[in-house]
Order: structure tokens, then sequence, then C-alpha cells
């Protein structure tokens, strides 16, 4: 059994949900692709499709087997472009989780210029603010933001993440600029439901904490854009990253308030699959990142 040949077959009529498509795509006969995935299936000792007249659906099985497989195309497919000593070129796909506010802020500019310099390399770009699973749902990298917590995975630091309690001039103006944490109205502070900064010890971190658990008004939402939003219409005080209220604080629209207590930064990282030998594609996109945004972000010169 060709284990390249097979392996090939199973994935496409995986993406594809048809042997027959598969093997118009594979250039092949519709009975070799699914002699390929029968002695796949044979040779595994498991059943990776459920087929009937109409369908082709992968099985739970196959749905692990699949993220496998795709990893080890993706190595021979860097091998055969040439990976190693014989040439540096990244190509291929690149399948990157990360967050939304961040991402259609500052990611795109990023993306544009990585390809200029790898225009042999594709971007599957995904959005979302929930923690995925790098391996099972098959991307090649993550970035998320946060104090991160000891993991199987590689997580590399890209920069720093500041967190600032602002407000709008307007919202000051009225109910005045308070001076310790204790003096923050818990029915204006404007919640974030994702993050989970709230459980540090520090004056500002507990005083937000209560805030959370004592109002019973108030906003609460899942994206920080509405968040910011919402404070620079008067509505409250948020605590945000940087990369969100940074162009407003420049403008004016928002003043930083309790700069004293600003908590302890987070991060932006670079999260992948620990494997001895990274593709090349990834390697250059890490690489890239890391020292993209600089010391000292744009977004934090206010």
């Amino acid at each position: 059994m060709d284990r390249i040949d097979t392996m090939k077959a199973f994935v496409t009529v995986a993406e594809l949900g048809s042997f027959t498509r598969a093997a118009a795509k594979l250039e092949t006969s519709n009975q070799l692709v699914s002699k390929y995935v029968s002695n796949f299936e044979e040779h595994l000792g498991v059943r990776l499709f459920n087929r009937t007249t109409r369908t082709v659906r992968l099985t739970e099985a196959g749905e692990q087997c699949v993220q496998h497989v795709r990893h080890i195309m993706e190595r021979v497919q860097d091998m055969e472009g040439g990976l190693g000593q014989f040439t540096n070129q990244a190509q291929g796909l690149l399948r990157i989780n990360a967050p939304v506010s961040f991402s259609t802020r500052h990611l795109a500019p990023l993306i544009s210029d990585y390809r200029r310099r790898n225009p042999a390399v594709g971007i599957s770009l995904q959005l979302n603010d929930r923690k995925v699973d790098v391996v099972e749902e098959g991307f090649d990298l993550a970035l998320r933001i946060g104090h991160l917590k000891s993991s199987s995975l590689i997580a590399k630091r890209i920069v720093p993440i500041r967190l600032v309690l602002c407000a709008s001039p307007a919202y000051l103006e009225k109910h005045g600029i308070p001076e310790q944490p204790a003096q923050l109205a818990p029915a204006h502070f404007l919640h974030y439901s994702y993050m989970s900064y709230y459980q540090d010890q520090d004056p500002l971190m507990n005083a937000l904490k209560r805030s959370v658990q004592e109002r019973a008004t108030g906003i609460s939402c899942n994206n920080g854009d509405i968040l910011v939003e919402a404070a620079i219409a008067g509505e409250g005080y948020a605590l945000q990253p940087t990369f969100l209220v940074g162009e407003a604080i420049k403008e004016g629209r928002l003043n930083v308030i309790l700069p004293e207590f600003e908590p302890e930064p987070m991060g932006l990282y670079a999260i992948y699959p620990h494997r001895n030998l990274i593709a090349t594609k990834l390697r250059s996109f890490i690489d890239f990142i890391s020292g993209y945004y600089g010391d000292t972000p744009d977004w934090d010169q206010f």
C-alpha cells in the first residue's frame, strides 16, 4: 500500500465528502480511491467513513484521524518543496485562529506584509474569542491573549498587552474622578464577560470583581468593541486592552483613570503544537510576528 497516496485519497474524500469528486480532483478512478480508503481502514482497524448512496461522512475515528493525516501531509508537502538544508522557502496553507477585536484592528496589515515576503503561503484565518483546541480543530497556530497556564502546547510571547481603566470626559465630569478603586460605582462597570482577570489579587481587580458580583444593572458583553463604544458614550468605565482604547485615548474621547493601579500586563501569545520539526511556513510566520509590533506597540503610544 502506497501510504502517501492512501493518505492523500483519504483526506481528499474527507474534504469533498465524495469519492467521485475526490477521484476527479486526484485525476484517478473512483475505484482506486475507494480501494485506497478501504485498505487504509483495514490497516488501521477502524471505519473512517459512514457511507450511504448519497452521503459520505467521517466517523468519530475518522474525525480524529484526518487531523493527524493533514499534519503528516503538510510535512510531506514541505519536504517535497525542499524543506531543510536545500531551501528555506515557506509554502502551503497556514491555518490560524485569533481573537476577534485584536485581529480586526491589528492583524490584517501583518498578514499582508507577511504574504508579500512569503507569497507561496496561503492563510486560512478564523476569528473567535473562545479557547480553541489547536490540535483537535486542525489549526497550525492560535493567537491568544491572557496569562497562560501550563499546557502541552508551545507558547511564544509576542507582545505585552496592557489593560487600562478608562471612561469618557463626560462621564468623569458628571460622576467625578475616582482616586481609589473603592470609589468605583459597581452599576457603571462595563464588564467583558470572557475575561478572567477578576481573579487577580490587587485592589483594582478586587473592586472590579465585587462590581460584577454586586451590580444589578449595567452592561456586560463578550465583545470589547461594544464596551469601548459604550464607555465613549458615557455609559460607565471599562477595563480594556490598550490595543482597543489607545486611539480613543489619543483623541481625548477616553481618559485613563486610576493609572497607579494598572494591572500586570497580559501577553499576546502564539500557541502551536510541540513538534520536533516545525513546518517552514509555521516557523516563518512565528519569526515574522515575533518582531512585528516592536517593544512598544503603536497602540501604547498615547
